[in-house]
């Protein structure tokens, strides 16, 4: 009865010390990409919209007013950023990861 009682606590050692599945996801969830959005602007109120939205969603982010185009570095979905960059009311199109 007793080896019963060793492997099954050998088993309980060796699964406590790795990282758990959820803690990997964090790690991989937090890495910051750049990605390139064209948004329809034509003037400073336009990129001034745009810096109004994305600074509520706590990122970094340039804005080229001359070729129209965001680029947003972050660690948040895709779909959040364009979305976020639809209130303006603007033109939004996704390019890509820059």
């Amino acid at each position: 009865m007793s080896p019963k009682l060793n492997s099954a606590s050998s088993v309980q050692q060796q699964s406590v010390p790795g990282p758990s599945k959820s803690e990997s996801v964090k790690t991989i969830g937090s890495i910051m990409t750049t990605q390139e959005f064209f948004v329809d602007m034509t003037c400073e109120g336009c990129s001034g919209a745009v810096t109004r939205v994305l600074k509520k969603l706590d990122v970094k982010f340039d804005i080229d007013l001359p070729n129209k185009k965001v680029f947003i570095e972050s660690d948040k979905d895709t779909d959040v950023l364009l979305e976020t960059l639809k209130k303006t009311g603007k033109t939004v199109t996704y390019i890509g990861p820059k």
